[in-house]
């Protein structure tokens, strides 16, 4: 079982960039195709920008066309929490890390028919990249 991280907005605001508040407290999204890690292909784990708890493995990661970096799978699916969002008149299902409750993103059924069937579309500025030469 992840520890759950509560920090106070003032807290939060303090730790992260204004791009990152907005979208991971505020429920935001970026700009389509504006994201650091769009057409990223570098071997590694990308862990949560908020709380650093491992999010995605780079095997997993396509190119989706969407604008946003894109995952077939999580690399737990503790790691994270499924939540409705019908928002801005829309069905989808919103993407959190289940250890700080931050926005991530939202998940699809139009991902790979070969591996989940999903889509894990996620914002650049919720996530760092931690390359495979750093893990040890």
């Amino acid at each position: 079982m992840t520890d759950r991280i509560s920090k106070t907005d003032a807290e939060w605001r303090e730790q992260l960039t204004p791009e990152q508040y907005a979208v991971l407290r505020q429920h935001a999204t970026e700009r389509a195709f504006t994201g650091e890690y769009v057409n990223t292909k570098t071997p590694g784990t990308y862990l949560c920008a908020a709380c650093g708890q491992p999010l995605f493995d780079s095997n997993t990661k396509f190119d989706s066309h969407c604008g946003w970096p894109s995952f077939w799978d999580v690399i737990d699916s503790g790691h994270v929490e499924l939540k409705q969002d019908n928002s801005y008149g829309m069905q989808r299902i919103e993407v959190l890390c289940n250890r700080c409750g931050s926005h991530l993103g939202h998940v699809f059924d139009d991902g790979p028919r070969d591996t989940t069937g999903l889509r894990y579309c996620i914002n650049s500025v919720a996530m760092k990249l931690r390359p495979d030469e750093d893990k040890a």
